[in-house]
């Protein structure tokens, strides 16, 4: 061979290279990420998620390539992302929050899709039982607008003298109609008045403590959705600014420096998601994997009771699963 032929067949070897990698990665399957946060305040749960697509498999950038869809808290945006990951022919959508998994679900009936939602997914329309999913889609849900009694009992437990109790929810979030009854009923029982503030914004949220600064109330429930998960460093410290003592829906707010929170262990069912999401890569059909329910719940105090001017009884630190000191 000559020494022209010889640079003639490395420049073609050269040139055939970059196509066989594009070859490669195009060849690897494509999951849609749908959600309608931010990727910083959902960070701790996609690793989640990415630990559970690890067990049937999975490694991200090795043998299965991820496409982020993130609508920043504009819930408005959510259609064309979906959209967009439709047109894209992704492998499964995995839809990380309810208003993402209602989209996807309007936006493909083919294209698999894998939910976690703290919504009632039959209520939502997204299957047609648990148990027998039905159609292309399925996940895991796991309990949040059904924990207002109990959240508003272990505030009642904390300051029992409290009578005016308002209410944070994001009015844009589907469970939050259902979640206000569930309180507004247990709050009669017990006689409490409810207050509900509504913040289907960041901004409201600042306008609702205001609120609170002119007609205060006696203690704080802050409700389900991801906008308010979002937002708890802002919740928290509104909450310790305006000395209102309140109970919060999920862990994040009592490591961010909320007084208390009672709900599930997401972060465990975002793992069982990517755990579904790899089967399905595998090839199994959503029709045929049932609902999972996420049934791990925890109570968690962080020891700063003496701020609101509080202390925490011993009955309430005897159930505590954790007490942050």
């Amino acid at each position: 061979m000559t020494r022209r032929q010889f640079i003639t067949l490395l420049g073609g070897a050269a040139a055939a290279w970059p196509s066989a990698a594009r070859a490669q990665q195009q060849a690897l399957p494509v999951i849609g990420f749908l959600s309608s946060s931010w990727p910083v305040d959902r960070a701790r749960y996609l690793t989640s998620f990415r630990q559970g697509l690890r067990e049937p498999g999975y490694i991200e950038g090795q043998n299965v390539a991820i496409e982020y869809r993130w609508a920043q808290d504009q819930a408005d945006r959510l259609p064309d992302l979906a959209a967009d990951l439709v047109r894209r022919q992704v492998t499964v959508i995995a839809a990380h929050d309810t208003p993402s998994s209602i989209v996807a679900k309007a936006a493909t009936t083919t294209i698999p899709i894998v939910f976690a939602s703290g919504g009632d997914p039959v209520k939502l329309g997204l299957v047609a039982s648990l148990n027998r999913p039905g159609g292309n889609v399925t996940g895991v849900t796991f309990v949040t607008a059904q924990l207002g009694a109990k959240q508003l009992g272990l505030l009642h437990e904390l300051q029992p003298g409290a009578v005016r109790v308002g209410v944070l929810v994001d009015p844009n979030f589907a469970p939050t109609q259902s979640f206000v009854s569930d309180v507004q009923a247990a709050a009669l029982s017990i006689g409490k008045q409810i207050e509900v503030l509504e913040a289907p914004t960041s901004r409201d949220i600042d306008t609702a403590f205001a609120r609170l600064a002119q007609k205060p109330i006696d203690a704080l429930l802050v409700g389900p959705g991801p906008l308010l998960d979002n937002r708890r460093v802002q919740i928290v410290t509104l909450a310790t600014y305006h000395r209102v003592p309140a109970i919060d829906p999920l862990r994040a707010f009592a490591e961010a420096g909320g007084l208390m929170s009672y709900g599930t262990n997401i972060t465990d069912a975002y793992r069982q998601a990517g755990v579904y999401t790899g089967r399905i890569l595998k090839g199994e059909k959503p029709a045929d994997l049932p609902v999972m329910q996420s049934i791990k719940f925890e109570f968690v105090i962080l020891n700063t009771a003496r701020a609101f001017g509080l202390s925490f009884p011993p009955g309430l630190l005897a159930i505590a699963d954790e007490v942050i000191e």
